[in-house]
């Protein structure tokens, strides 16, 4: 498994919080994640933050 996708499975509360450290504006709704979505989660990202789909994974991996 990738490692942004353990990321997202393992300490999910933990990586949720440094997300919203980093981007204040995102909602909770914004950060909902569901197993199985990740690709689901990261085009939302991609929405909210205006960035690439890589460069959403690389940001997730570097938290």
């Amino acid at each position: 498994m990738e490692s942004w996708k353990l990321k997202l499975k393992g300490s999910w509360n933990e990586t949720k919080g440094k997300i919203k450290q980093a981007y204040a504006d995102l909602t909770d709704d914004d950060l909902k994640h569901d197993e199985g979505k990740d690709d689901e989660f990261v085009g939302r990202m991609q929405q909210k933050l205006g960035k690439t789909k890589d460069e959403v994974i690389k940001w997730i991996e570097n938290l």
